[in-house]
């Protein structure tokens, strides 16, 4: 995994521990944490099993030990000092698949990194390990141009528009909005205008 190799301490020290250029604080992460967890609630879907995918400096592994104690937490990550510093598994989610599946799965801020050849494989490991719910974000052009700082947000990543995910995660996933998408291996327990169709 040579190619991750910028992911070192002070990738994750920019851009998420230093409150001067970090691209999110912890208390801003907790609100969308809450979002997630209580939009399963919401819907009857029993989050007992987590997997979060680049799980970078823990701030979803912080909230869900603090907050959803009952839920079983796995952390991955392609960054050698993160797995060590945090307990990380080490995987490249375009070439894992665990056996196992999981009641929630959280991808954020890593499917921008991977280039055009893995991003298919990606979505579909996850797609396969997914139970029901996966929280997907990922930088796209137009947020680039339109919504991101782009003093603190990372810049060096493949700048793609949103239709092209949008287009790969719809062959395993339906859009139940605000980067909340649902296995189609499940039936999805929502009203039929709260998914994408």
């Amino acid at each position: 995994m040579d190619r991750f190799r910028r992911f070192d301490e002070a990738y994750y020290h920019r851009f998420y521990e230093n409150p001067k250029t970090r691209v999110i604080a912890p208390e801003e992460h907790a609100h969308l944490a809450q979002f997630v967890f209580s939009f399963a609630a919401y819907n009857h879907v029993e989050v007992k099993t987590a997997l979060d995918i680049g799980a970078g400096v823990g701030l979803w592994k912080d909230w869900i030990k603090k907050n959803a104690k009952g839920v079983t937490y796995t952390g991955t990550e392609v960054s050698q000092s993160m797995c060590k510093k945090h307990g990380y598994q080490h995987r490249d989610i375009a070439r894992w698949r665990d056996r196992k599946k999981y009641d929630l799965i959280v991808c954020q801020g890593v499917l921008q990194y991977l280039p055009d050849p893995d991003v298919a494989p990606a979505i579909a490991n996850i797609a396969a390990m997914s139970r029901g719910l996966v929280y997907m974000e990922v930088t796209t052009r137009h947020d680039l141009r339109e919504r991101c700082d782009t003093a603190r947000t990372d810049n060096d990543i493949h700048i793609r528009n949103g239709s092209y995910y949008r287009g790969i995660l719809s062959k395993h996933l339906t859009s139940v909005g605000c980067g909340l998408w649902w296995s189609k291996e499940r039936e999805a327990p929502f009203f039929e205008l709260e998914t994408a169709g």
